[in-house]
């Protein structure tokens, strides 16, 4: 299943919120260059929104990656929301879980960050 995405801009952070299979196809750079958008303008956190991933390749973990360094080497956190009982057992199984913030919902960071 193709990837889609839309992202919601707030003063705080940038919400990403995906849609389909994470597989680091072309849609990938796209997803990199919006994170680094949001460092050039200042975003200091950026949150991506699992609930509608239905699968994640190694590609789709290493572009995860690269979003969490481009943001920490700008002082900024990427945060993952809402992940699929698969999904979560990956980041566990990957030890991703110890690497990123996890939330349950885009409720639960929003009322981190305020």
């Amino acid at each position: 299943m193709k990837l889609t995405y839309t992202l919601e801009k707030e003063n705080k952070a940038h919400f990403l919120f995906v849609k389909g299979d994470l597989i680091g196809d072309e849609v990938g750079p796209k997803l990199v260059e919006l994170v680094s958008d949001a460092v050039n303008d200042g975003i200091k956190y950026f949150v991506v929104d699992l609930s509608e991933i239905r699968y994640i390749s190694s590609s789709g973990i290493g572009l995860l990656i690269t979003m969490l360094t481009k943001m920490r080497n700008a002082g900024g956190e990427v945060y993952l929301t809402s992940p699929s009982d698969h999904v979560k057992k990956l980041l566990i199984i990957t030890k991703l879980n110890n690497i990123f913030t996890v939330f349950d919902s885009i409720e639960e960071v929003k009322k981190e960050l305020s």
